[in-house]
């Protein structure tokens, strides 16, 4: 009995644990494509995603449009630039809280650009459509964050 209460504990720890940060290596190996042009800090068209993954996350950088290495890094090691994957069923029906902003961050985190015509419905998700390796998709932003797309 005792094994078997041990055994479910450590796996819902496992469970539970979030996922393990990027390492340095990564890290700086994502910098080194981040900043293109070599330059030290990722700015304009470079910086645009990463943003986008920053203010998601919460995070600010201290001059806006510039990312410098450092908070880069501190970043990177915070799992900010991770691709989330979506909930099953999403877009999920809820009260949406995010702004259009917002929900544009989380589609240009989530690898598009040229993201428009974001309008809220009355099932609370942000709809509109972006570009996406090239084709426009229709996407979707869920209450919960949830960035879906359709091909047209």
């Amino acid at each position: 009995m005792k094994k078997t209460f041990a055994l479910a504990a450590v796996a819902a720890l496992v469970a539970g644990a979030p996922a393990f940060a990027a390492t340095d290596a990564e890290c700086q190996d994502m910098w080194k494509r981040a900043d293109a042009n070599g330059d030290g800090n990722v700015t304009g068209g470079e910086s645009m995603r990463y943003l986008s993954f920053m203010r998601v996350a919460g995070m600010t950088v201290a001059t806006e449009g510039t990312i410098t290495q450092a908070e880069f890094m501190n970043a990177c090691k915070a799992d900010a630039y991770k691709v989330r994957q979506a909930d099953a069923g999403a877009p999920l029906k809820g009260s949406n809280s995010f702004t259009e902003a917002q929900a544009k961050d989380r589609v240009i985190a989530q690898g598009m650009d040229n993201v428009t015509g974001l309008t809220k419905d009355g099932d609370g998700i942000w709809r509109g459509t972006a570009q996406h390796a090239g084709k426009q998709v229709r996407v979707a932003v869920d209450y919960k964050g949830n960035v879906v797309t359709v091909n047209q």
